[in-house]
């Protein structure tokens, strides 16, 4: 009894697949009045057998719609294999009783061939039926009989499988508007303004944030309309910008001057990022504006101080290096020390200029060490033709570095045209820069110079350059005195020389 009542608990949920209440059986209508001239008979019925009753989705020669299971033949007949035969019910000790066979219709020839599902589940069967008894159907009515059993079958699952992908559809469609209603909701609450564009840069979509910045209607900046609320100034640099990302799909960042609804313009920064599908392909931007003006403002006063601020440091520098001078002529027998103080004094001052010149390249992560190099190596070229030929790496300095590096540089080279390889007028250096792990090599190497004599003692020059390259940067130095000339390895960590991390290829 259980594994029965299981049963039908599995043809019930099966049955509910097929949505028989919508109706819409035309198709099945035609298959009954086949199987009717097919088996020369009055009636054909296509019929459903559920819990408590059998229903006719098609019939022919008869008008009732249902009849209770308890009197239903095809109920007994989806059971059997093949075709199911009852040449005169009102002998069958089986039907003999039946109100359908004692009453109307007054079956006495039956005959079908059952529905069965693909996972072997009986539904039902296609069945013709006469007032007369028969011995049989014909080996033809049999073999038309079951085709039209699976022709049916075929109708039943294509209607499943439409009503599936309709619920799927219904499904997906409620899926992808309860994910935008989230992410209004989520777009509206941030507190930057929120935008989104189709992948070919169509834009169809503000939150709550961007109308009430800027003041316009609802839908006023949809497509290409968001380019009139930029500065006119800055409209071609957003557009070369904007059309890069969309044709290349890199991420998208600009800063500009959106107009505000009191009718000002301020600083914005712009960005945006791609949304993929699982192939890669560019679905949808997500962008977001952020108001920098104060932002701006302040860095811009603050760019003003630091101008003033080094405008007067390097007035000290000059001053220093002034009273360093008059010094030295008041006093002869120190104009050696002083002139080797007043050089470092000016290239300090040398390598103060130049952080201030390029702080903005520095903060992007381009390289600077070149630069710096060049104004310390500056007085050492012989005409047009340098005598330091630096090769390998340019990484990027700031201004915790730019000191250091400025003093140990200034001393490898006066050193060098004292006693080195400089001090020869066929003498060369070689500076060699590459990553080393975590840390940035340095190589000086001397050639061309004059026979090189080992340091006995370690002077000034040593002790600042160890100064410069161990305590200030944090890194290592190790002197070799070749047959050919000095050289000098250093390892200062890539942390060191820059606060922004090197940018990847």
């Amino acid at each position: 009894m259980a594994e029965d009542a299981g049963l039908e608990t599995d043809r019930a949920a099966l049955i509910a697949l097929y949505d028989l209440d919508a109706g819409g059986f035309r198709t099945l209508d035609a298959i009954a009045d086949f199987a009717a001239a097919l088996c020369e008979t009055p009636i054909a019925i296509v019929s459903i057998v559920e819990d408590q009753r059998q229903r006719f989705v098609a019939r022919t020669g008869i008008d009732v719609e249902e009849t209770s299971r308890d009197v239903s033949l095809c109920a007994q007949a989806m059971m059997e294999q093949g075709i199911f035969v009852v040449p005169d019910a009102a002998r069958d000790p089986r039907f003999r009783d039946n109100p359908l066979v004692t009453g109307s219709p007054h079956i006495r020839f039956y005959a079908s061939a059952p529905l069965i599902d693909a996972r072997d589940m009986p539904l039902g069967t296609v069945g013709v039926i006469d007032t007369r008894p028969r011995p049989d159907l014909t080996p033809l009515q049999r073999q038309g009989l079951l085709l039209l059993a699976r022709q049916v079958m075929l109708e039943l699952e294509g209607r499943r499988r439409d009503r599936e992908a309709l619920a799927r559809q219904r499904r997906d469609a409620e899926a992808v508007a309860e994910s935008d209603r989230l992410f209004r909701t989520l777009a509206d609450a941030m507190p930057q303004m929120v935008w989104s564009t189709l992948p070919d840069g169509y834009h169809d979509y503000y939150n709550a944030r961007w109308y009430e910045f800027t003041g316009v209607p609802p839908g006023t900046t949809d497509g290409e309309g968001w380019s009139d609320m930029f500065h006119p100034e800055d409209v071609p640099k957003a557009w070369a910008r904007w059309s890069r990302s969309l044709e290349t799909g890199d991420p998208y960042e600009i800063e500009y001057r959106l107009r505000h609804r009191s009718g000002d313009y301020r600083w914005t920064l712009g960005r945006a990022l791609p949304i993929r599908d699982a192939s890669g392909r560019v679905v949808r931007w997500i962008g977001t504006c952020t108001d920098i003006h104060e932002q701006r403002l302040m860095m811009e006063e603050r760019e003003l101080i630091a101008h003033e601020l080094s405008h007067r440091i390097k007035n000290i520098f000059s001053v220093i290096a002034g009273l360093i001078g008059l010094s030295a002529r008041a006093h002869p027998e120190i104009q050696d020390v002083a002139d080797d103080l007043r050089d470092r004094i000016l290239a300090l001052g040398r390598a103060h200029d130049f952080v201030r010149i390029h702080k903005a390249e520095v903060a992007t992560g381009r390289g600077a060490l070149r630069g710096i190099l060049d104004q310390i190596f500056l007085p050492y070229r012989k005409g047009e033709e340098p005598r330091i030929l630096v090769s390998g790496d340019d990484p990027a300095i700031d201004d915790r570095s730019a000191t250091p590096l400025a003093l140990l540089f200034h001393e490898l080279a006066t050193n060098a045209a004292k006693y080195g390889a400089l001090s020869s007028p066929t003498g060369r250096v070689r500076l060699h820069v590459a990553g080393d792990g975590s840390d940035i090599r340095m190589d000086w190497q001397e050639e061309g110079g004059p026979p090189v004599t080992p340091a006995t003692a370690e002077g000034f020059g040593s002790r600042l350059m160890a100064l410069s390259v161990e305590r200030q940067l944090g890194g290592r130095m190790a002197r070799e005195w070749r047959p050919d000339g000095l050289c000098i390895s250093l390892w200062i960590p890539s942390r060191s020389m820059s606060r922004v991390p090197p940018q990847r290829a």
